[in-house]
């Protein structure tokens, strides 16, 4: 799948990055790429939903980032 959207850090448990789309979807990448380690970066990330993707988290959909642009 094909989500666009901004990067922001979560200070929860310790700090976090994710990702919100336009629509408000919260996505956890399970590495996120040093690049995209940005707050506020506008980026587009080809991704899979992550097996098993539970996290302690509790914040998002953990996916797995298979290519990245940023925008």
């Amino acid at each position: 799948m094909t989500i666009e959207g901004t990067v922001h850090h979560q200070d929860l448990s310790g700090g976090f990055w994710g990702i919100v789309d336009a629509q408000g979807n919260k996505w956890k990448p399970h590495k996120m790429p040093k690049a995209l380690q940005k707050e506020g970066l506008r980026i587009s990330v080809e991704a899979e939903e992550a097996m098993g993707g539970f996290s302690i988290f509790m914040w998002g959909t953990t996916i797995n980032i298979s290519d990245y642009t940023i925008l």
